[in-house]
């Protein structure tokens, strides 16, 4: 297929419905990066890492992403596909680059969806205990035990599944009604805060070079880079938008709304809560940081919100999943069980449901971490490892195949070619230097979220996986992509958008 731009004034290819817009591209992407959760949570992560340089660490994170979002719109225009960086990487690198850009999406993604089902679940247990509920029989309810809050997480991990196959419109409509609601509470209350907070403003909360040392520097940077991960689920669903030129559209609005979101977050908590406060609560930060601020039932508004917001990411990590799985297998990279479209709802529904099996399968291995904070931690640091290989391959890949910029037009070349290799090269060097970090800072390996080869072991086995699989793909399902690195043109088998 050679480089082309799908516009507005292109012909409709054939059999495809496009029935999505710019705000149903935000609204499933910015439900992906799932600001409040990671505002409750991410933020208190964060925190014990960089201490009070949360609003430093943001920013600094910013810059790279801001690049790669740059390559993936680039990239985007050319050769719009559901199988994005798995299509674009294997094209401009390797075959096994690009396979393994979309493996790694794919077993992340299911890590994230099997996490943000615990999540849920301390979010639903917490409002029960507001509402006066503390023990079912003789069981006390526990929002920091991983058990009881998998357990429940995983009923809401099904629901939401289920609906994802009904189709991509009906999940952007639930998605936008819940961010109105979210945003809605969290300026609110970070506004509120800011205002009234007890601890005064500090400037140095900006200041990177207080950051306490180069391990806690990359730690942040990288679980930074989690917060903001999810903002190309625009670009899984650029076969079913109208103009593939609204799903860049909608990556970069929802990155940088993401920044305004976690600056503003970061100043209030840090104006409200303690280091120590804010670094010790958890999953349960956002919920302390609203008692601080106000009293029931107001002080419930922000938990509302963070199960919403958990609510919400779980059917946008299945959505965008499920549609690059779609993409890899109707190259035969994966089985052709991924690449079945409903006949009534046009989505890859047996794909979806088994994204939401795997997801509740990975959920219950994740027991053996029984605090949810230490599982939340173990989980973050490996998706931000993977995440971070994703990012830096895809733009390589942009500036691999703009490189003839360079000669021609030396002002698109910077944005096109320099700026996204210089922020694949950083994020190549902080997994690696981080990795480097978890390996010399145990002699031991040990089921433990502070046991560094467990840490480093983790998304080792989620890049190496893919070898395996991809070796079946090539010598055993004989899949013309490890010939060509070329995905199939999205012309080929539809993925039609269900309009209700």
């Amino acid at each position: 297929m050679n480089d082309r731009s799908f516009g507005a004034d292109d012909p409709a290819r054939p059999g495809l419905r496009r029935s999505l817009g710019v705000v149903d591209g935000v609204a499933v992407a910015a439900s992906s990066t799932a600001a409040t959760t990671s505002i409750g949570i991410g933020l208190g992560v964060t925190a014990s890492v960089v201490g009070p340089h949360l609003p430093a660490i943001m920013l600094l994170a910013f810059l790279p992403v801001l690049a790669i979002a740059g390559a993936y719109g680039r990239l985007n225009r050319v050769e719009p596909n559901a199988g994005n960086g798995y299509v674009w990487v294997g094209r401009s690198l390797s075959p096994w680059l690009g396979f393994t850009v979309g493996w790694v999406n794919i077993v992340a993604s299911v890590a994230f969806l099997a996490y943000t089902t615990a999540v849920t679940g301390s979010a639903l247990i917490q409002l029960a205990g507001r509402a006066g509920l503390h023990r079912i029989g003789s069981l006390g309810l526990d929002p920091d035990s991983t058990a009881q809050t998998t357990a429940l997480g995983v009923v809401v991990l099904a629901v939401v599944t289920v609906t994802a196959v009904t189709g991509v419109r009906t999940a952007a409509r639930l998605q936008t009604w819940l961010l109105v609601f979210e945003y809605a509470v969290l300026l609110g209350f970070c506004g509120y805060g800011i205002a009234t907070g007890p601890h005064p403003f500090s400037l140095s909360w900006f200041d990177p070079f207080a950051i306490p040392s180069a391990t806690a520097l990359s730690q942040g940077l990288l679980l930074s880079v989690f917060c903001y991960w999810g903002f190309e689920a625009a670009f899984t669903v650029t076969e079913e938008v109208r103009d593939p030129r609204d799903a860049s559209r909608a990556g970069l609005i929802t990155l940088v709304t993401m920044l305004g979101l976690f600056l503003l977050g970061s100043v209030a908590f840090q104006r409200v809560l303690s280091e120590e406060e804010l670094a010790g609560h958890g999953a349960q930060g956002l919920a302390y940081y609203g008692d601080r601020l106000a009293g029931e039932p107001l002080a419930a508004l922000p938990l509302v919100a963070l199960m919403f917001s958990a609510v919400a990411s779980l059917q946008a990590g299945v959505i965008p999943t499920a549609r690059g799985a779609f993409a890899m297998s109707r190259d035969r990279t994966l089985g052709p069980v991924w690449s079945r479209v409903s006949a009534r709802y046009g989505t890859p529904a047996a794909g979806t449901l088994l994204i939401g099996a795997l997801a509740v399968a990975v959920a219950a291995g994740a027991l053996v971490i029984p605090r949810l904070a230490d599982m939340i931690m173990a989980t973050v640091n490996a998706v931000g490892i993977v995440v971070a290989v994703s990012y830096a391959l895809t733009a390589l890949a942009a500036a691999v195949r703009f490189r003839s910029l360079l000669r021609t037009d030396r002002r698109q070349a910077l944005r096109a070619v320099l700026l996204p290799a210089l922020g694949a090269l950083a994020l190549l060097a902080l997994g690696g230097y981080l990795g480097w970090s978890f390996y010399t800072s145990a002699d031991h390996l040990e089921v433990s979220a502070d046991n560094g080869w467990f840490l480093l072991l983790m998304p080792l086995v989620m890049i190496m996986s893919g070898v395996v699989v991809a070796g079946w793909a090539k010598w055993v399902r004989k899949s013309p992509y490890f010939r060509t690195g070329a995905g199939t043109d999205a012309d080929a088998p539809q993925l039609l958008t269900h309009s209700n």
